[in-house]
């Protein structure tokens, strides 16, 4: 069957991350995802480098591997917003479009006439999603954010990294832009829902996803912790400040991750390690005892597993239930069998690069494909095909390359 958002068609004004992270979602799920970019520029991410996608013949590209991580599957045209006929032409795109996808700063696409309101005017059906850092409303609506501000304004490192007390202690940031791509499966998940309420109303909408809002949502159990415990959480390293024992321990040849989930786990955890006992003693009986006497129990379970390797202990820790892993690096992830199985590196075609790696879309269904036959585009790729497709003529399409319209 063809992919679930084939009759879709995207008008994509973001750039830099969450946005195109939304929209890479909804052409991996077979949407005709148009991406508006600026002439001779494009997408920010496309110059965020090094490294570099490099060509057939080893030399660096223009497009970065940020711009390479987002953009799967979109149609790149070029056209500059800030001309009447740009404009325009945006317009007309936008007749027939299911949706426009956008993360201007609050007011910008208002003054080009590009706004929902004005968009919608044309064609009722439309479903808008605005992505800004701060939301529409609210004394900071209009000004700019990124990825690293909102992980600090809104919570996340002060409960990521280790203990003050300890060496390393201090506040980090997660390795990966992890707002930025919330943000995106956000938006995503709201425009599908829009369109799945547009299907019985025939009526289009309008959606405003803050990048703050969505970090202070992904506090989940730590904001229940403050609002229910009355107590500040605070950096606890890899341990989990709600379930014990979850944490890293330290091996003799590296570290592990181990991830208790329930008495039984711990029960089956303390057979392996030859000390049943553990789980039978009152402070350790139950989590929230384990929890309150996290700093007696800790320094036995590190006595026995520094004895042996991390190959040892993962064995037993297997063979006894319990879930427990190696801290991969990356390149170890994707030499993982599990990952090799489920196919999430593969390499599409690229018309400079020959082929590119890409790291898939995680959803997978019983009766429709995902479309991922299709590499990030060159800047201005399908400018003439998606321009023609509006019934411009060939000479029209030139001129507007000669006065740099597009």
């Amino acid at each position: 069957m063809p992919p679930l958002l084939s009759n879709l068609k995207v008008i994509d004004l973001s750039r830099v991350l969450a946005g195109p992270w939304a929209s890479q979602i909804l052409a991996d799920l077979g949407a005709d995802v148009i991406k508006i970019e600026r002439p001779g520029q494009g997408d920010d991410t496309r110059s965020w480098g090094p490294p570099f996608l490099k060509d057939e013949d080893g030399q660096d590209t223009k497009d970065g591997a940020y711009f390479i991580a987002t953009n799967r599957g979109k149609r790149s045209i070029t056209v500059d917003l800030q001309t009447p006929e740009g404009q325009a032409l945006i317009k007309d795109l936008c007749r027939d479009a299911d949706v426009v996808l956008e993360n201007y700063k609050v007011g910008t696409l208002a003054r080009m006439g590009l706004d929902y309101e004005s968009l919608s005017r044309i064609n009722p059906r439309l479903v808008y999603c605005s992505v800004t850092g701060f939301g529409q409303t609210g004394p900071r609506a209009a000004e700019p954010a990124y990825d690293f501000l909102i992980q600090a304004m809104g919570g996340l490192m002060s409960v990521t990294g280790e203990r003050d007390d300890k060496p390393g202690g201090g506040p980090q940031k997660v390795g990966v832009p992890i707002v930025d791509l919330t943000t995106g499966v956000y938006a995503a998940l709201g425009i599908v829902a829009a369109l799945l309420r547009r299907a019985q109303t025939g009526q289009g909408e309008y959606i405003d996803v803050a990048m703050l809002d969505v970090q202070v949502g992904l506090l989940a159990n730590q904001a229940m912790n403050f609002l229910l415990g009355n107590r500040v959480p605070r950096r606890t390293g890899t341990a989990h400040p709600n379930i014990q024992p979850q944490r890293t321990f330290s091996c003799a040849d590296g570290d592990i991750v181990i991830v208790v989930g329930n008495d039984a786990q711990f029960a089956a955890l303390c057979g392996m390690l030859g000390k049943p006992e553990l789980a039978q003693d009152a402070r350790y009986l139950s989590n929230s005892q384990r929890v309150r006497n996290q700093a007696t129990l800790d320094p036995l379970l590190d006595a026995i597993f520094i004895g042996q390797t991390r190959a040892h202990w993962l064995a037993a820790l297997k063979q006894a239930g319990v879930p427990a892993g190696s801290i991969n690096t990356i390149p170890e992830v994707f030499e993982d069998p599990q990952v090799a199985h489920r196919a999430m590196l593969r390499h599409l075609p690229h018309p400079a690069a020959g082929s590119v790696p890409q790291v898939m879309n995680p959803l997978r269904f019983g009766s429709s494909d995902l479309r991922l036959d299709s590499a990030p585009p060159l800047l201005g790729q399908h400018t003439a095909d998606v321009l023609a497709e509006l019934g411009l003529s060939a000479a029209q399409i030139q001129d507007y390359r000669d006065r740099k319209i597009i």
